[in-house]
């Protein structure tokens, strides 16, 4: 997945070309590498998603196209439409009246972006699709440990448990639960694909009590 708003090595052909490579090779898909982050995504029950730099669509895929996309890089774009997923740029996403309308998704997902900026480039980012998240609706931010920060030039900042979570704080959502997946959080300094799964709400009725991260 890629950036909403990072610099220009985000946003290049070049870097949707390398997503291609990475996310769909045949051996990946043969082996299902993606198994485990689908059943955890999907265990999430986040309904209908709005996915902030959705990139080529992996996280759609897991949703089972359940939801739509937003990103900046164009090639990005181009091939999340191959593959059958609702994608826009921000631009045409603002002009999207069946989308762009208060209460119309129950969760935003921010998925392996916020690494690529600062935080308070983050917050900002998400405030302007806030709105469109219903009342209790969820905020689901993930991003990659110290083995997955270091594996990418791009990324910016190590977005971990204490970040993730101001940044939901600062947009007054209440923490729901937090944790390391797939494995224990002392991995994630050797393998590259352990994460930070920040799950939150937008105040509401029935709001969700908070956890401490595993």
């Amino acid at each position: 997945m890629v950036a909403v708003h990072a610099d220009g090595g985000t946003r290049s052909a070049a870097y949707a070309e390398r997503l291609t490579r990475q996310q769909t090779a045949r051996w990946k898909r043969w082996l299902d590498v993606q198994a485990p982050f689908r059943w955890n995504m999907r265990r999430l029950t986040p309904g209908f998603t709005l996915d902030i730099g959705c990139g080529i669509g992996r996280s759609l895929e897991h949703l089972r196209g359940y939801g739509v996309g937003v990103d900046t890089n164009e090639s990005c774009l181009r091939v999340a439409r191959a593959r059958g997923f609702t994608v826009f740029t921000p631009e045409a996403f603002r002009n999207s009246a069946e989308y762009n309308r208060a209460g119309r998704f129950d969760t935003i997902l921010l998925a392996h972006v916020a690494e690529h900026m600062r935080e308070d480039e983050v917050v900002p980012l998400l405030q302007q699709y806030e709105a469109l998240l219903r009342s209790n609706g969820k905020l689901i931010l993930i991003a990659p440990q110290e083995a997955g920060f270091r594996s990418d030039p791009t990324h910016v900042v190590l977005m971990d448990f204490e970040r993730l979570t101001r940044i939901s704080d600062r947009l007054g959502f209440e923490l729901e639960r937090a944790f390391s997946f797939p494995f224990p959080r002392w991995v994630g300094r050797l393998f590259t694909y352990n994460e930070f799964v920040v799950v939150s709400r937008k105040p509401g009725p029935g709001g969700a009590s908070s956890t401490r991260p595993a």
